[in-house]
């Protein structure tokens, strides 16, 4: 495996011009000429096809959901962030490409860092040219809120409801150009395997989930859009649909796998209410503008919230981090929110939580003005936990959440494989060890609207392909090993549902590679992962048909591929001897409790390339550079 970056050359705030005129581009009447498959449907993979239609490109579009607007990305709360200083408060493009770098523990990779910072402006202003209702100020301006890890104001949003209209945005875009025909458009379609022919991606196989037909799809260049993997804890954030397949079938093909370690820990959800649970609830971290976080200080303590005078209140994260304070970073407050909980001050019912508590802020406020910004948000609280937060406060706690790594990708976004690309969350590229909020759909909609249709130009002008037909025989036996894989899962016939495997293997994860790491613990889930996926393969049950709906079947297919997965995050973890952003390895500490990181040894990108099923996976490093930025210890106080 041979890593190129293709990162341009000259002045970082000159690259991306530069490199748009350097690159080869295809003319207009070419480009119908060409054939895109897109994989995923949220705001990446939706803004990515309806952009390629619109240029003129012959766009294929699969999505596991009945309708695009069911993507994940509707899950999206609090905001998107952009460099437009409308606030006049010190903003810049350079400073939220500063803000970027330090909030990922200097473990991204400069050129795209810079080069999102610099098209989060042109993202809002195709969003409001969309139509997409952001918040505005009494002038007319688009409003702005702060987020965690910054002290300017640059986050825009809908209310709570920033992802869900940016994905009608893009979404309308797409069904444009649907009726317009450029793009097809496949539904209830999961993608089960990439097609290469002499080591390039010219396909995919597709199940459909309703029939369970499978059916070949070849193209010129394959896009993958399809999100992360933070449902290999079992509970998390993300919609219960979310998986690692498309990403693990082209990793098994050949596509290095970058920092599969960083996984992101939100500290605003909802606490865990019982062992029957199957997913947790996000609270969006806009709600840190206003809410102050804090438990009593004395441990064991159970009393109401009323009950607690202010005196007998710690407010830890004001009193740990007084420049930052609430708006600490994600996997700052997690920790401490973590360290709170363990040493005893934790809420509620199961001691699992601290509070976010919006009194203050509505004396100063008023309730009207709280619920102008987060009607939608306590409603949706109060609906989950029947607890109204204008009444007292909202009980939080950490859960996993975004994940930062990713298919490796260069500055094209192009993967390890010719051919196959990868945007938004499903690849590595921009957020390091840890993604500063409100960044998710900024880079979601970089990738999809602003990159990735220039950059695919760049490659398809550079190769001449010959047409793959559907009887070639990687297409043939490609869907052959698709099916044989569907015969073993529906053959196993054993006592165990999926479920329960999935929980337990989420159980593992999340004490052996979750919010703290070691490496005892590690060298131990590496131990057993093997073991519980052996298990897997002898005593899950699956029942009904590969020939038909079958959900359990969906969820089989998607497990398996997490305990695979899982045994590769964990080799990366044990790896990285050192803390970094969200990766907090207990053996590397400051002495204040903060990431301790080792920069002389660990300044890399780590890209896994896949061995075999059971084999330690080949580490391979993409050294990251620091020419525009400082390395220094990441403060927040």
């Amino acid at each position: 495996m041979e890593l190129k970056s293709n990162i341009p050359s000259g002045p970082i705030a000159d690259k991306w011009d530069n490199h748009r005129f350097d690159m080869k581009l295809v003319n207009p009447a070419n480009k119908r000429k060409y054939e895109v498959i897109i994989v995923g449907t949220g705001l990446a993979g939706a803004s990515a096809a309806a952009t390629m239609g619109e240029l003129g490109y012959n766009v294929k579009v699969f999505t596991f959901h009945d309708s695009p607007r069911r993507a994940h990305s509707i899950a999206a709360q609090g905001g998107i962030n952009a460099a437009k200083n409308y606030q006049n408060d010190g903003d810049s493009v350079f400073r939220l490409f500063y803000d970027t770098i330090k909030g990922g523990d200097f473990r991204s990779r400069e050129a795209n860092v810079y080069r999102l910072a610099q098209i989060s402006l042109n993202i809002i202003d195709q969003a409001v040219a969309q139509g997409v209702p952001f918040a505005r100020e009494y002038g007319g301006l688009l409003a702005n809120r702060s987020f965690g890890g910054a002290q300017v104001s640059r986050t825009f949003y809908a209310r709570g409801q920033t992802g869900q209209q940016l994905l009608l945005g893009s979404y309308q875009a797409l069904e444009r150009q649907i009726q317009a025909g450029t793009v097809q458009i496949s539904t209830r379609q999961e993608m089960m395997d990439v097609i290469m022919v002499d080591g390039v991606a010219r396909g995919i196989v597709t199940r459909d989930l309703v029939s369970g037909k499978l059916q070949s799809h070849t193209a010129d260049a394959v896009v993958l859009a399809t999100g992360g993997y933070s449902n290999v804890f079992f509970l998390s954030t993300n919609a219960k649909h979310c998986n690692v397949t498309a990403a693990w079938r082209a990793h098994r093909r050949g596509a290095g796998f970058a920092n599969p370690c960083y996984t992101q820990i939100h500290p605003t959800c909802i606490p865990p209410s019982g062992d029957y649970q199957s997913k947790l609830t996000l609270m969006s971290e806009s709600l840190r503008n206003d809410g102050r976080i804090w438990v009593p200080k004395d441990a064991g303590d159970s009393r109401p919230a009323r009950d607690i005078p202010e005196s007998e209140r710690d407010y830890y994260l004001e009193r740990i981090y007084p420049s930052f304070g609430n708006l600490s970073p994600r996997d700052i407050a997690s920790r401490r929110a973590k360290e709170m909980v363990d040493a005893g001050h934790g809420i509620g019912e199961m001691k699992n939580g601290v509070f976010l508590d919006f009194k203050d802020a509505i004396a100063r406020l008023g309730q009207d003005q709280i619920s102008e910004r987060y009607g939608n948000l306590f409603a949706m609280y109060e609906k989950i936990t029947g607890e109204s937060p204008y009444k007292q406060p909202m009980r939080i706690y950490p859960a996993p959440h975004y994940t930062m790594g990713g298919l490796w990708v260069d500055y094209d976004l192009m993967t390890t494989v010719p051919g196959l690309f990868a945007i938004g969350e499903a690849n590595f590229s921009d957020h390091g060890a840890n993604r500063l909020g409100a960044s998710a759909l900024m880079q979601g909609l970089a990738d999809g609207y602003f990159v990735i249709p220039l950059t695919i130009g760049n490659y398809l002008a550079r190769v001449s392909h010959d047409s793959v037909s559907d009887d070639h025989a990687a297409v043939r036996d490609t869907e052959r090993e698709v099916t044989e894989r569907l015969d073993r899962l529906m053959s196993v016939n054993g006592n165990r549902t999926v479920d329960s495997f999935h929980i337990e293997l989420g159980r593992l994860m999340w004490n052996a590679c979750g919010m703290e790491r070691s490496e005892a613990g590690l060298r131990d889930a590496i131990a057993r992962i093997p073991e519980l996926r052996e298990e897997f393969w002898r005593d899950v049950r699956v029942p009904g048909s590969a020939a038909d709906l079958n959900q359990s079947l969906e969820k089989a297919g998607r497990v398996a591929d997490f305990m695979e997965f899982a045994e590769v995050m964990c080799h990366d973890a044990l790896a990285r001897d050192e803390s970094c952003g969200a990766h907090y390895r207990v053996e590397h500490v400051t002495d204040d409790g903060e990431a301790k990181r080792d920069d002389e040894n660990f300044s890399h990108a780590s890209v896994w390339e896949f061995q075999g099923v059971g084999n330690e996976p080949r580490l391979h490093k993409e050294e990251l550079e620091f020419e525009n930025v400082q390395l220094s210890t990441r403060s927040y106080k």
